[in-house]
């Protein structure tokens, strides 16, 4: 068992005078490089929470401290035997009911869950919280008995066969030349899923995915990574279970013959109780008295409860603006009321339902949004789908004129308009079905139905700030 080492409350002010004198962020990349770290361990770091002991030294040394002056030599920071997390901590709110139901799930007939969703709407956290939910399900060591693989790393490697060698080596299997091969490590992987009570995680799996644009973006590059989960799901019995996060819906995979033994969870932004409680939570004061409550509810709605945006808000709240709420509405009132108003027209009148020229700013509110939201998660969301599927990448921009769900001939009708412009032809049905089919595929159109029981389509007001700037990039190159 690896040693794990946290701060002690001393110790973490100690650090916090020595990053601000170096001139550091909180989060600094400076920071996770110099330590050669993710940030989401060197927050883990700040909150006191145990991490590994090299990393935890290296962290220290990385801004010129002696690690031991640090460290909580309490019987509370011994080591930790739960696996380390990469999303879930002692801030994660909201969701009970849903981890309740997911929880009865797995423990029941489901082998696989399918976690799905928006980037940074919290799909890797809640796999994580279940992971804690399912540790009495386990006998014996249940951090022996829990597994992952996260692909959301380009530099790790992809292929079905590393990481089921990998997993195996792990568990005590011993493996010889011969299991080497693809078929045997796919036959070895899957009959000690069926015979072993273990829990493996799978994070991104987009990054699996592979497709083009006639038959959509939803099949496994490495074809073993298929026949794989449709082993574990036709099998007579399986003692393991799965749970599998993805920004795209595995098309290829989702199997109506198997439904008792697999289930899609598409997930949404935090309601605003749960916003409430994520404020309380992380020190902020929205008690009923508090003039900051309906500037903190203001936030929240804007972005849909986002909880990724507004983790990022509420760390730049307590740490730039030293909690004070209303200095930092003073910075961005004027971006969260431009979309407040736009949505405020759209819903009275219907002549306002499209704004082309709205300038939203959500995606950039401020540097460290800009940093955390648009540059590291949003960005390559939209250069994926530029890349891999160009008519989904279209329609998703022309879509962003509506401040509003429509029915869907009115998103259609936009990406008519704008591929006659860019390419002086007809778009045929077939090309429209297949890009609308690829955005809902992959979450970055909402799917609901307004006060005439008409299905509409709409975009998350993050996705549509971002859509909108994309947008008028297009229109730039149409001019030029």
């Amino acid at each position: 068992m690896a040693v794990s080492l946290r701060a002690s409350k001393q110790g973490l002010e100690i650090v916090d005078q020595a990053r601000k004198n170096k001139g550091w962020d909180a989060t600094a990349a400076a920071w996770c490089d110099a330590a050669q770290t993710s940030e989401a361990t060197l927050k883990r770091f700040r909150r006191g929470m145990p991490i590994q002991k090299d990393t935890f030294i290296s962290i220290c040394q990385a801004i010129g401290i002696n690690w031991q002056d640090i460290v909580d030599n309490s019987p509370a920071s011994q080591p930790d035997s739960r696996p380390e997390f990469f999303a879930y901590d002692h801030n994660w709110v909201g969701r009970k009911q849903l981890v309740t139901e997911l929880s009865e799930k797995l423990r029941g007939s489901c082998r696989l869950l399918l976690i799905l969703g928006l980037t940074g709407i919290g799909k890797t956290a809640l796999a994580e919280r279940l992971a804690v939910e399912l540790q009495n399900w386990f006998s014996g060591d249940w951090k022996k008995k829990f597994r992952r693989a996260n692909f959301n790393n380009e530099n790790k490697t992809k292929d079905f066969a590393s990481v089921a060698a990998k997993w195996l080596e792990e568990w005590g299997e011993k493996l010889s030349a011969e299991d080497e091969k693809p078929e045997r490590l796919w036959w070895r992987l899957v009959k000690y899923l069926q015979e072993n009570q273990v829990l493996v995680l799978i994070d991104s799996l987009e990054a699996l995915l592979t497709g083009n644009e006639e038959e959509g973006w939803g099949d496994f590059t490495d074809e073993w990574w298929g026949k794989f989960f449709v082993s574990l799901l036709s099998a007579e019995s399986c003692q393991s279970r799965l749970i599998v996060t993805s920004q795209d819906l595995p098309v290829k995979l989702v199997n109506y013959r198997y439904g008792l033994f697999w289930h899609r969870q598409v997930l949404y932004g935090l309601d605003e109780s749960e916003q409430i409680i994520l404020f309380e939570t992380t020190g902020l004061d929205i008690s009923q008295e508090s003039p900051d409550r309906p500037l903190l509810l203001r936030i929240g709605k804007a972005y849909k409860g986002h909880p990724l945006v507004l983790r990022v808000i509420i760390g730049e709240i307590c740490e730039s603006f030293n909690s004070n709420v209303q200095a930092y509405w003073n910075e961005v009132s004027s971006k969260i009321a431009e979309v407040e108003k736009a949505l405020a027209e759209a819903e009275l009148n219907a002549r306002k339902i499209v704004g082309a020229d709205d300038d939203w700013k959500l995606h950039k509110l401020t540097q460290r949004v800009r940093l955390e939201v648009n540059r590291q998660r949003l960005k390559a969301v939209f250069e994926r789908l530029e890349t891999q599927v160009k008519d989904a990448y279209i329609l998703i921009c022309a879509a962003s004129v509506y401040r509003a769900p429509v029915q869907k001939e009115g998103w259609l009708m936009q990406l008519v308009n704008f591929v006659k412009r860019l390419e002086d032809q007809q778009c045929n049905e077939e090309r429209k079905e297949r890009a609308l089919d690829e955005l809902c595929n992959r979450f970055l159109a909402e799917e609901s139905v307004n006060h005439n029981n008409k299905r509409v389509l709409g975009q998350h007001n993050l996705v549509r700030s971002v859509a909108l700037e994309h947008y008028k990039n297009l229109l730039q190159s149409i001019k030029h």
